[in-house]
């Protein structure tokens, strides 16, 4: 079992930027990849971004690229997703995920693990 806890959502206005926290407990924590996930009221969750066991390879959502920064600290057991320029289109519960799969995993039902989420909020 992996536990992840999501930390730093809350409210932004447009163009301005959040850093969120996800923090594991459990098994050995650079067993898996992380993936972060968002979903907005009445929309599907959608994948965001995605960061390798070693932190050495990192994937992006397009809507999402160039904006979104995924990292990580394995002596930390935590990943990072740092979010500039943030839109009104942003706005979500933002989710962490742990995936044991070694390629690169974008759908939901590829991750084992889940946090509970954080509001992220981006007003116009």
């Amino acid at each position: 079992q992996v536990q992840l806890v999501e930390s730093g959502g809350g409210l932004v206005q447009a163009g301005g930027s959040l850093r969120l926290s996800c923090a594991a407990s459990g098994r050995t924590f650079s067993d898996y990849a992380i993936g972060w996930f968002r979903q907005a009221p009445g929309k599907e969750r959608e994948f965001v971004a995605r960061i390798s066991r070693g932190g050495g390879n990192a994937y992006y959502a397009d809507s999402v690229a160039g904006r979104f920064t995924i990292s990580r600290d394995n002596a930390k057991n935590t990943v990072y997703l740092q979010m500039n320029s943030l839109k009104p289109e942003d706005t979500a519960v933002y989710y962490c995920a742990a995936s044991a799969l070694t390629r690169t995993a974008v759908a939901p039902g590829e991750y084992l693990y889940w946090g509970q989420g954080t509001q992220v909020t981006v007003s116009s």
